[in-house]
């Protein structure tokens, strides 16, 4: 009889992630989390870009969340929101599978501004099982913002 070949280490850490499209759950390997699609739709299940949130879609798209999120907190007529944005944007790419980037737009969003205490943008809140673990304030470079990520990743 022929012995099967035994992997040594633990299992792959699994996801269980609603996909944005169709509501279908699907089970992901977190080492393959960014370039999973739905097994129903085919759809991307976790961005490489930032996702807008509105005051109904927050509970969705962050809170539930299988990875941790970043939510920007920005206005269109922001200087310092314009700037950041492309390093949003890079960042959302090269983290797809462990970070997820979201926008809300405080003056289409107020009830999101005002739970968060959102005083001054842009914000950038970071969220861990749904929860709000850190914010930083102000335009803040790449390196500055990738330091604060690494404590709550």
């Amino acid at each position: 009889m022929a012995s099967q070949a035994q992997t040594s280490g633990p299992a792959p850490e699994t996801l269980l992630v609603t996909c944005p499209r169709c509501g279908a759950h699907n089970r992901v390997r977190q080492d393959r989390a960014g370039d999973a699609t739905c097994g129903r739709c085919k759809e991307a299940l976790l961005p490489r870009r930032p996702v807008v949130v509105t005051d109904a879609s927050f509970a969705r798209e962050v809170e539930a969340a299988p990875v941790p999120v970043l939510v920007d907190f920005w206005a269109p007529w922001c200087g310092p929101c314009r700037a950041i944005a492309p390093m949003l944007e890079q960042l959302a790419g090269e983290r797809a599978g462990r970070l997820k980037i979201a926008k809300v737009n405080v003056d289409e969003n107020p009830r999101l501004s005002a739970r968060f205490g959102i005083q001054a943008i842009p914000t950038l809140a970071v969220f861990r099982n749904g929860a709000l673990v850190d914010q930083i304030r102000g335009a803040v470079p790449k390196r500055a913002l990738e330091e604060a990520l690494a404590r709550h990743m």
